[in-house]
Parts: structure tokens; sequence; C-alpha cells
């Protein structure tokens, strides 16, 4: 099987897994797990390039990288809502305003793309660029928000969650940090000087993948029994 093809496999199962539990569970889920389901729209843009038509548009591919670097940033507010509420056991606004905010930040990201002259190939490296060190930077402070979540719940029974969560962004760390390193040292077109290094990178990207997207579906699989 193509790897492509697994690893959109595998996100499409995780991405249904998180709008599962977002539908049957508290307001304060909702950032959180719609940011787990965005990955699987942004990261099956470029992965399904060959099997999608249209998907060879720059736009597209930048919209992809976009999204994706929404979806990262969702998360991270949904953690950080959770914490708030995790001392203050407090919860502020409603679910629509979430899906309503992000939609309105999408909506905005493709009218900019869409005004602007056609990304050419650096622009969109730039795109791809700044989306991986996003994913890397706020994938490092999700694990330590999470930490401090854990720290607040450790008494109750969803506790073992959230070190779950952390080794979700372990894996993301792996695989974008991975894929950033490749962008910012232009592996793949020094792949023939340095070839062990290109092929280790390709393999950490490869394998972070994969595990972030099963370990997200496992985490979400176990949270829902846990809250049933």
């Amino acid at each position: 099987m193509n790897l492509s093809v697994l690893q959109v496999g595998l996100w499409l199962i995780a991405g249904a897994v998180s709008f599962y539990f977002s539908l049957g569970n508290a307001r304060v889920w909702t950032s959180i797990c719609l940011g787990f389901i965005l990955i699987l729209v942004g990261e099956i843009i470029p992965a399904a390039v060959p099997f999608l038509p249209g998907l060879d548009i720059p736009q597209v591919q930048a919209m992809g990288a976009i999204i994706g670097t929404v979806a990262i940033m969702v998360m991270t507010h949904g953690f950080m809502e959770y914490y708030v509420f995790s001392r203050t056991l407090e919860v502020e606004g409603k679910r629509r305003f979430v899906y309503l905010g992000t939609g309105l930040v999408i909506l905005g990201s493709l009218g900019f793309v869409l005004v602007n002259p056609v990304p050419s190939a650096r622009t969109l490296e730039i795109i791809q660029i700044i989306a991986n060190a996003n994913w890397v930077f706020l994938s490092l402070i999700n694990i330590d928000m999470i930490r401090k979540i854990y720290l607040n719940v450790k008494e109750t029974p969803i506790a073992k969650a959230f070190l779950a969560f952390m080794v979700v962004f372990l894996f993301i760390f792996l695989w974008k940090g991975s894929l950033l390193y490749m962008q910012v040292y232009d592996l793949q077109a020094l792949a023939a000087a340095y070839p062990f290094r290109f092929e280790f990178s390709q393999f950490c990207a490869n394998l972070g993948n994969v595990l972030a997207s099963l370990s997200v579906g496992a985490t979400f699989l176990y949270l829902a029994r846990l809250l049933r």
C-alpha cells in the first residue's frame, strides 16, 4: 500500500473519531476536537494529489498548509481553555462560536489567497515552512500546557488521557520537526550529497505522521470510554 494512502486513511479514522467524540461531550472539548479534525483537511490535500482532481492548483496547496496552521492554533486555544477550566471549572462561550470563528478565519485566508498573485513554488515553500514552524513550536507549548492540565486533574479518572495527549504531541513534534529540518536545509535538493540525513529525516517524518494519527484515534477512544 502506498504510504500516502495509509497516512490519509489513518487521519480519516482519527478525524472521524475526533468528530464523534466532540458530538456528545462538553463545550470545552470543542476546539481540541476541531483542531484534530482540521488536520485531516490540511493533510489530505497534499497527500491525495494523485487521486483527486484539482489538488495540484497552487491556491489549493496554499490553503492546505494554511488550514493545517489553523488546526494547531485551534488546538492550542482549546488546551488553553481546558487549562482554565481545570483551575476554575468555568467555561465561557458557546460551541457554535468555535465553529463560526474558525470558519471565518479559513474564509478570510481563502480570500487573501485568491486576491493575491498565484503562489509560486517559492511562495508555497515559504507557506509550508511557516506552517511547520508553527506546528513545531506550538506542539512544545501544548506539551507543557497539557502537563499543567494533568497536574490539575491527576486525581480524576481522565488524568491519564492527558498523558496520552502529551505523547500525541511528541509524535507531532517528530513529524513536523523532521519536515521543517528538511525544508530549512533543503535536504531534498542535497539528497545525493547527504543521503543518510535525507532518508533518516523522511523516515522520522513518516513515522511521526503515522504514530500521531494512531495515537489521536486511540486517545479519543480511550477518553470516550472514560467519560461514558
